[in-house]
């Protein structure tokens, strides 16, 4: 699987925030629950198998840019 290089660069009380090339995305808790009670080094071990594409195996989470950076167009969430 060819990956490209993606970095969680930090995980505040209200979100975590993720590195993809030139692009810093934020994913607050409110809209992404499954990363608020992870362990750090679940939400740590995140891969991108195809740009703007981002899996946490660990958590079994798939994202796209386009759901982080507008959650509201997506409101499944998880209980």
């Amino acid at each position: 699987m060819n990956r490209s290089p993606v970095e969680v660069t930090h995980i505040s009380n209200n979100g975590v925030w993720l590195l993809t090339g030139d692009k810093e995305l934020f994913m607050a808790y409110v809209d992404f629950p499954w990363f608020k009670d992870a362990p750090v080094g679940k939400i740590l071990n995140v891969v991108e198998p195809r740009p703007g594409h981002f899996y946490w195996p660990d958590l079994d989470v798939d994202l796209t840019t386009e759901i982080i950076e507008h959650p509201e167009r997506f409101p499944l969430k998880a209980k």
